[in-house]
């Protein structure tokens, strides 16, 4: 590590000419990228001394930054607010970059989850993120539909790997337990009806991990919108779900269903959805999430065991909550539920 910073800061002041002010840690993330902030006693990039950049720090070993890169431009070419980039180290893995601030949704939001005078400003908040994720499904399609664009596709085989996370780290490791032949065709039958559901929705541009930790706010052209370097195409519920399911804060079904319809309705103006059926979207949305979640327990498992990042953790109880909740309104899931209850109500006991 301070032989990255080291390498940086060569970069900076001897590439760039940079008088450095300040360097300090903005935050880390579930990858193995870090960020740092960065001010400048002189003029750099075009832009006025005293002002501060964000640093990302890509170890090439382990992360690419051509994917960044890539789509920064064509994000911001759609309007959505994304940082902007000066400079680019691609041998070093290094990129320097517009900072968008400190202000995650996520503090926004806490403060909000329990007040009815924030209520207003919660559905503001999700209003415009809604709004930012419809632009971006909008905007990215021209690309797509111009094949001007490379991206993935969130194909089957990608939706089942990341299905295989929960029985890999959450079973395996973090339960510590083997499931017989017949819980196992119960996990395979639910991966296949998932995939299904994926796969029978609109295919539009997907960022990933649009959630409350990624959209940074403004006063003007909110949210700025970070991370989105894992960016596919693949079912058009796949970012709502993962801002309002999101694995740090929880809000009311009344709420998320509500907003759930509020973005339906501008999909259906924008022609992003060819039929006019509530039942049908909310069952896409609800299915979406069991998938996302499956992978989004067995990724915390693994940032923990793998990676060293035990603060995850903490957040495997809301997510197996949305799992169960949702689960429990289906009876395709029924047996999927039974399997998620039993291992969960174990690990409980073995905790104590």
């Amino acid at each position: 590590m301070p032989q990255r910073i080291e390498q940086i800061k060569h970069w900076l002041e001897t590439e760039l000419q940079a008088d450095i002010h300040s360097f300090t840690p903005a935050s880390n993330d579930a990858s193995f990228r870090r960020y740092f902030r960065v001010v400048f006693n002189n003029t750099v990039a075009a832009q006025a001394a005293g002002l501060p950049f964000i640093i990302m720090d890509a170890p090439l070993e382990k992360e690419a930054i051509a994917p960044f890169v890539y789509l920064a431009s064509r994000l911001e070419a759609t309007g959505i607010h994304v940082p902007y980039i000066y400079a680019v180290n691609e041998a070093s893995g290094f990129i320097m970059m517009s900072d968008l601030g400190n202000t995650a949704y996520l503090s926004l939001l806490n403060s909000k989850l329990n007040s009815e005078s924030g209520s207003e400003r919660a559905d503001k908040l999700y209003a415009d993120a809604m709004s930012a994720l419809v632009i971006m499904q909008l905007g990215m399609s021209q690309f797509i539909q111009k094949q001007t664009i490379e991206l993935a596709d969130y194909d089957a085989s990608r939706l089942k790997a990341e299905m295989h996370l929960l029985p890999d780290w959450y079973i395996k490791v973090h339960c510590q337990q083997k499931i017989n032949a017949a819980e196992q065709a119960v996990l395979d039958q639910a991966m296949r009806r998932l995939i299904e559901s994926a796969q029978e929705q609109p295919q539009v541009f997907v960022h990933r991990d649009y959630h409350s930790r990624n959209l940074m706010f403004y006063e003007e052209h909110n949210p700025g919108v970070i991370d989105f370097q894992d960016a596919v195409i693949g079912p058009i519920t796949y970012d709502l779900v993962s801002l309002l399911r999101d694995s740090y804060i929880a809000w009311p079904d009344d709420k998320v269903y509500a907003w759930v319809e509020q973005y339906r309705q501008m999909l259906l103006r924008e022609e992003l959805l060819e039929t006019d059926n509530k039942e049908h979207f909310i069952r896409w949305f609800d299915w979406m999430g069991i998938q996302r979640q499956l992978k989004v327990v067995g990724i915390f498992c693994r940032l923990n065991y793998r990676d060293g990042k035990s603060n995850y953790l903490n957040d495997i109880p809301q997510t197996l909550d949305y799992l169960f909740k949702v689960c429990a309104r289906y009876s395709e899931f029924e047996a999927l539920l039974q399997l998620l209850t039993r291992l969960d109500n174990e690990k409980r006991v073995e905790s104590h």
